[in-house]
């Protein structure tokens, strides 16, 4: 019973403390949930903007809407290792999913529990890429990654 507890503090730990995002109020949606011995995988399909952003310019609504989903990714690892304290590993992955359009994934990090020394690191770009996640951002916004993208592990 004791997993089924956990999984349930994890949920619930991203319902109250992810309910809101540092640039966006929509909400968190996630899509799976999977739990092998010391590992986890973990979907979830990024926050929409914020709807006032809509007055703002394209290019600032779009920084805005990728600077949340690595602040996600952030928050995701680190919510995953304090609910669930038998896991060493996880591989996490936020889409994002255009109206009528299969989703895209934006982000994919196979991270550990090890904390690394990111206290001194302002940009969140950098922090996200030394907790181990992969992703495109050129000019401010997160690309989708390709598949030619994970076969030469994610070097951008």
């Amino acid at each position: 019973m004791r997993p089924l507890w956990e999984v349930a503090d994890f949920v619930r730990a991203i319902r109250r403390q992810m309910r809101f995002g540092e640039f966006s109020r929509a909400r968190l949606r996630l899509l799976r949930m999977e739990l092998y011995d010391d590992t986890a995988e973990c979907d979830w399909i990024a926050r929409l903007p914020d709807p006032w952003d809509d007055n703002l310019p394209s290019s600032v609504r779009n920084q805005n809407e990728s600077l949340q989903a690595l602040a996600d990714a952030i928050a995701m690892r680190n919510v995953l290792f304090d609910a669930l304290p038998s896991l060493e590993s996880a591989v996490l992955r936020a889409f994002r999913q255009a109206v009528r359009e299969p989703p895209e994934m934006l982000i994919l990090g196979t991270v550990s529990r090890e904390m690394p020394a990111v206290h001194r690191v302002s940009s969140l770009v950098m922090r996200a890429k030394l907790f181990g996640f992969c992703f495109c951002f050129e000019d401010g916004l997160l690309r989708p990654l390709q598949v030619a993208d994970r076969s030469e592990e994610f070097i951008t």
